[in-house]
């Protein structure tokens, strides 16, 4: 069992850090540049917090966990809050039944928001925790508008836009065909 438990785990961060974009790509200096209006930064946010994501969030959690390590009860409570969520939320396959009743993932989902609230005021770290992802999020939201969105590959399901831009079913300005 406790195998089992460990290898699920270790598949979920190998996918997790797999899916990841690469780091230089993440921080390739050259790609930096103001944009050149509002309509512009907008864009290049939602393009890059659509492409680094998995980047973003590692980023957040790592500080959030160098937030906690001064608090060992707060680790604790953290690590069986976040396992909570890996066994009851993500690494579900079938729908979780209790007691022959079987429960929404939207209220699994607010059961586990409220469980992490709950830890975070019982542990006394909920304003070092919101003041660090506070944190970490005007520096993501930084890095997201200035990171130019030039380079970046990216297809139709991870666009914010769809299908709408994409060339790949025809020429250069899109393969329109009459009504």
């Amino acid at each position: 069992m406790a195998n089992q438990v460990i290898s699920g785990i270790k598949e979920t961060a190998q996918s997790i850090t797999g899916a990841a974009r690469p780091w230089g790509e993440f921080l390739d200096l050259s790609a930096f540049s103001f944009p050149s209006s509002f309509s512009d930064a907008t864009t290049r946010l939602t393009q890059n917090l659509t492409h680094f994501r998995i980047n973003y969030t590692i980023i957040l959690s790592v500080l959030l966990a160098l937030t906690l390590i001064t608090r060992p009860i707060a680790i604790l409570a953290f690590v069986a809050v976040g396992l909570a969520w890996f066994f009851l939320y993500f690494a579900r396959e079938e729908p979780l039944t209790v007691f022959g009743f079987t429960v929404d993932d939207g209220v699994v989902a607010v059961l586990l928001i409220g469980l992490t609230i709950a830890a975070l005021v019982t542990t006394g770290v909920w304003l070092s925790a919101l003041t660090t992802v506070g944190f970490g999020a005007l520096i993501l939201i930084l890095h997201a508008a200035l990171r130019g969105t030039e380079d970046l590959v990216t297809d139709d399901l991870e666009s914010p836009y769809g299908p709408m831009l994409s060339t790949a079913g025809g020429g250069d300005n899109g393969d329109y065909s009459g009504i």
